[in-house]
């Protein structure tokens, strides 16, 4: 009778332990993301609680927030870097900002990896993203889009004294980089590998990165749009061109979690009255030096 005592005890003393240690476990910390500036992806757990609980009411939530938690990569220049006074700045920035203020709200930007952004998202980490986010048939099962803000045209890119490579023809045998997690990585995978035959993708989380590969002789060539390129090449002083016609044209919209159609209708009457006034124009002459052709 006293053994079955105490090994009861026993078992109620480990079931205690057990539990104070599963309760510490379960606590976090985190820090929340400063309006206008660079911040990591790690602390935004505000946004995080929100929105997973949003129910389609996420616009209301920010509303009474005041603010609008925008996701971007932060590295991506003309679109969206961190300048010298360590803000978030570029075309994707400025777009967020006036959207924001049509809203009624302050853009709050949150910087991280492209290939973690949609997942972010989808997690309630970010309210919205706003970095070069492709729209494409895959990512509108997961996560819905506004209308397109953006249109880029992708080309080839090699050393300047390349002459073997023209076309995506020109890829068998060869090392091309891409930026992980990107439309064009699955461009590339999908549609260019089987077509072309065997050639070796090499992916990277930024495409400086890339391109120093590239200028160094570590592959033979990436792909992606001008607009991001032109500034990285000239900055850094690179050796490299583009070859043949544009692979395709992509449109870039506002990604946003699924089920919030009062989020949607407000960023697309944004957008709309951006065209209308000219606001979309003005962006897009600072930062690209064109018109906008979509």
């Amino acid at each position: 009778m006293k053994l079955r005592k105490r090994k009861s005890l026993f078992f109620l003393t480990l079931i205690a332990a057990l539990s104070l240690v599963l309760s510490a476990c379960g606590s976090n910390a985190g820090t929340n993301g400063n309006k206008g500036n660079a911040t990591e992806p790690a602390g935004n757990n505000q946004a995080q609680n929100d929105n997973k609980a949003s129910g389609g009411k996420l616009l209301e939530q920010i509303k009474s927030k005041g603010k609008i938690t925008i996701g971007l990569m932060g590295t991506y220049a003309p679109y969206n870097f961190v300048n010298e006074n360590n803000e978030v700045d570029g075309y994707d920035a400025d777009l967020s900002k006036e959207i924001a203020k049509r809203i009624g709200v302050e853009a709050n930007f949150v910087t991280g990896e492209f290939s973690g952004l949609i997942e972010g998202l989808q997690k309630g980490k970010y309210d919205a993203l706003v970095s070069q986010v492709t729209i494409t048939e895959d990512r509108k099962k997961s996560i819905d889009f506004s209308e397109p803000y953006v249109k880029n045209d992708v080309s080839i890119i090699v050393k300047d004294n390349n002459d073997s490579i023209q076309s995506v023809e020109d890829f068998k045998g060869k090392k091309v980089g891409v930026a992980l997690g990107t439309n064009d990585e699955a461009y590339l995978r999908d549609e260019v590998l089987p077509k072309v035959g065997d050639f070796e993708i090499v992916t990277y989380n930024d495409n400086l990165n890339a391109l120093m590969d590239l200028n160094n002789g570590r592959i033979d060539a990436t792909i992606n749009n001008l607009f991001a390129l032109k500034p990285l090449i000239e900055s850094n002083n690179l050796k490299l061109k583009t070859v043949g016609e544009p692979l395709k044209s992509d449109f870039a919209g506002v990604a946003m979690p699924k089920n919030n159609p009062d989020l949607q209708k407000a960023v697309n009457k944004a957008l709309q009255e951006m065209k209308d006034d000219g606001t979309l124009k003005t962006l897009y002459n600072k930062w690209f030096d064109v018109d906008p052709n979509f």
